[in-house]
């Protein structure tokens, strides 16, 4: 018999059906058992009377909670029954997969044990509602920004992960043997963004995985994430990049309001709107003077940079002044920014910028260096050597237009979307310093 999905029984009154599903909780009374049945769209109550079906009803007796269940039965309606006045009275049940017990942690108990711990279980804990949501909420959000790109004309890449050089630089690098010589994995796909534009082909985006060696344990980093990345060409300044990132990121608002608004308010409680664009800018200087401001004081080593204290600082002043979560912190000194960022020669400065969004940095862009001395020029100033970097150098000598873009940390977008506290929550497997399971 065809499945039939719980959220539907309202339909199905009367008829006999086939629901599969985990048992979700077991009440084993003297003449009755209530199985209450959950799948991915809700959950219903099965009774089972026991001198109906005493072998069946001792087969009940011994099911461990989170079994995996095949439910035949009539559907019929009850209003004792809490769950929308809906039961389905058991004909029969095949175990497809049974749950041992005790479980490692209850997913849906009152209490659940620490993070680490449900990491090792993921799975079990990816059963939780408000998770499968979450990744729902990242379905929805990665159509919206390729339906976006694609109404613009841009095309999508798959870049390589596996690099004879360096993608950034030779910090937070991870090498690997590569048959008789030394390969990297990707830190984005940056140079194959800026060979697509040398290629003409004007605007690409790519969503996937990238690799930072960063020993850092915090609630926002990881060793493997999802970027978002986009380039585009024929621009003037960062300000074009910046000013289709905000009206990319809006349509991504709008769609995931119009699919989830009503699950996130009742999961998360929180009220999603549109950002409003224009997003705010502020430039570095401006950034440093308002600090100051503000009564936030920069550690010495973050002279021409920020920290996450002010990242915080920065987006709480705007949230609150401007009633924006989302700001552009712009023109950033070359000394901390990459060789392949655009100077200013009337300022000095690079043509960058960072994305906060409710104070966490989500995106860096900028426009690129698409000048082949100059890049080399610059390059040399950062201390490279240009042989490895050479095939690169390479897409700037015959003919290629101004250009720019962005990378977007996925992870990172959720969290600032749904308010998440760690970014552990906004992956569906999470890679650090020291988890490499499951």
């Amino acid at each position: 018999m065809e499945r039939t999905l719980i959220g539907t029984l309202g339909e199905h009154i009367e008829e006999q059906v086939t629901i599969q599903g985990w048992l979700h909780t077991l009440r084993d009374q003297k003449n009755m058992q209530f199985l209450i049945i959950r799948d991915r769209t809700g959950l219903v109550q099965v009774s089972h009377w026991k001198k109906g079906n005493p072998e069946l009803a001792e087969t009940i007796s011994t099911l461990g909670t989170e079994s995996a269940l095949t439910i035949t039965g009539k559907v019929v309606e009850n209003e004792i029954v809490k769950l929308g006045g809906i039961e389905i009275q058991l004909e029969g049940l095949l175990v497809e997969g049974a749950a041992e017990t005790p479980l490692p942690f209850e997913p849906f108990g009152e209490y659940l044990p620490d993070q680490d711990f449900r990491l090792d279980w993921r799975y079990l804990d990816l059963r939780r509602d408000v998770n499968r949501l979450i990744f729902e909420v990242e379905t929805t959000a990665e159509q919206a920004m390729r339906e976006y790109w694609l109404k613009h004309d841009f095309i999508e890449m798959h870049s390589p992960k596996i690099m004879g050089a360096p993608s950034e630089s030779g910090a937070e690098l991870f090498s690997l043997p590569y048959f008789e010589t030394t390969a990297y994995l990707a830190q984005s796909p940056q140079f194959y963004k800026q060979m697509a534009m040398a290629a003409g082909y004007e605007g690409v985006f790519e969503i996937g995985p990238v690799f930072r060696a960063d020993p850092s344990f915090t609630s926002r980093h990881m060793t493997e994430f999802v970027s978002v990345d986009m380039e585009m060409s024929w621009i003037n300044s960062h300000e074009d990049v910046m000013a289709f990132m905000e009206r990319w990121l809006a349509y991504t608002y709008e769609r995931v309001i119009e699919e989830h608004a009503d699950a996130i308010k009742k999961a998360f409680d929180i009220q999603l709107e549109i950002p409003e664009v224009p997003f705010p800018r502020i430039t570095m200087s401006d950034a440093h003077d308002l600090l100051k401001e503000v009564g936030y004081k920069l550690p010495p080593d973050k002279k021409h940079d920020l920290d996450p204290g002010a990242e915080r600082a920065i987006g709480a002043h705007f949230k609150e002044t401007q009633g924006h979560d989302y700001v552009f912190v712009t023109d950033w000194p070359f000394e901390i920014r990459p060789f392949y960022h655009m100077v200013d020669p009337k300022q000095n400065v690079t043509r960058s910028f960072d994305l906060l969004g409710k104070g966490l940095e989500v995106s860096t862009g900028a426009q690129r260096e698409h000048r082949y001395e100059i890049l080399k020029k610059q390059a040399l100033e950062k201390g490279l050597t240009l042989g490895p970097i050479q095939d690169y150098l390479n897409y700037f000598r015959y003919g290629t237009p101004p250009h720019g873009g962005f990378g977007f940390g996925l992870s990172r977008f959720l969290m600032i979307l749904l308010n998440l506290s760690n970014i552990r929550e906004a992956v569906y497997i999470f890679r650090g310093p020291t988890r490499l399971t499951p």
